[in-house]
């Protein structure tokens, strides 16, 4: 099953970050949630800082377009598949580097993908 990186996780059950990374994790992808507090959503723990992580078909982003530059290089390096960028991530200058390093660009909702199965 694919390898999904969840960039912005939260373990606040309200925010789209959490129910993401759960329905991920129900519907038998492998999750890497990385978020900026510590805390678990359904066991899994949500890591703080950048693992390197091999495999990586997608990153998810729920991060506003500032607070995605410090991860311009980091998800670059991660060789990822695609890049979706969620409402309200919509961020037209890591878009084009991500296209520019041969990565495909989704501007959707993860949740909507995976719940009409166009994930």
């Amino acid at each position: 099953m694919k390898k999904v990186m969840v960039l912005g996780a939260s373990p606040n059950k309200r925010r789209f970050s959490h129910t993401c990374v759960k329905t991920l994790m129900h519907q038998g992808y492998e999750v890497i949630p990385i978020g900026a507090r510590e805390g678990e959503i359904n066991g899994k723990k949500i890591i703080q800082g950048k693992p390197s992580v091999e495999d990586l078909h997608t990153v998810t982003l729920y991060l506003s377009p500032r607070n995605q530059e410090e991860y311009y290089d980091y998800v670059l390096g991660q060789n990822p598949q695609r890049i979706i960028f969620n409402p309200g991530a919509e961020n037209p200058n890591f878009a084009d580097l991500a296209k520019k390093n041969g990565i495909e660009v989704v501007e959707d909702c993860t949740l909507v993908m995976l719940n009409s199965g166009n994930f």
